[in-house]
């Protein structure tokens, strides 16, 4: 990513498809509602901790904080899509 305003919009696009996806899935009311409650408080959550985390970067280290940051955030969001596929 070129800036953080950059990395900042994909983890909004990347929480906001994870969330579009609950609210399509509710929709269709194939599941129970408190399960997909609970999965969008997650979605919600994963991108106010990581926004806030892109806003105070640590400085002298930045290469690395990025590559942890961008490899938790696809593990934790590649968990939340499986709990939303099971739902």
């Amino acid at each position: 990513m070129a800036n953080r305003r950059q990395l900042k919009k994909a983890l909004k696009n990347a929480t906001g498809e994870l969330f579009a996806d609950c609210v399509a899935l509710g929709m269709c009311q194939q599941c129970n509602q408190e399960t997909l409650d609970a999965i969008m408080a997650d979605i919600i959550a994963l991108h106010l901790d990581y926004v806030s985390r892109v806003s105070h970067t640590e400085k002298g280290s930045e290469k690395k904080f990025y590559q942890v940051l961008r490899r938790e955030f696809t593990e934790k969001a590649n968990a939340i899509s499986e709990r939303i596929v099971n739902a």
